[in-house]
């Protein structure tokens, strides 16, 4: 797999798994809770996907050449996108009125 091909599959699996906890009512699309869950653990979830997410990007580019260092900065900034790419899923639990 080339290092386009890599890039888009990042992003695609990024924006799949930001919306993941706010679409499904289940704990990491697979285990059935007895409650509905509440924001907190919706945002947990959120940032252990992030980590998966983050995880596989490094596998990804390991494969590719060298890991290249990363400050803080880049943490910062790829969680920011990740909670960016979480809005929708966000809007959809949330912020969208539904008739009773």
């Amino acid at each position: 797999m080339g290092q386009t091909a890599s890039i888009g599959w990042v992003i695609a699996l990024a924006v799949l798994a930001a919306n993941l906890p706010f679409v499904s009512q289940r704990l990491f699309g697979v285990l059935a809770l007895r409650q509905p869950k509440s924001l907190a653990v919706r945002l947990a979830e959120l940032l252990v996907w992030y980590f998966v997410v983050g995880g596989l990007g490094m596998l990804l580019e390991q494969r590719l050449g060298q890991i290249a260092p990363q400050g803080w900065e880049f943490y910062v900034v790829t969680g920011s996108l990740f909670a960016t790419l979480a809005f929708p899923g966000f809007v959809w639990r949330y912020l969208v009125r539904r008739s009773s």
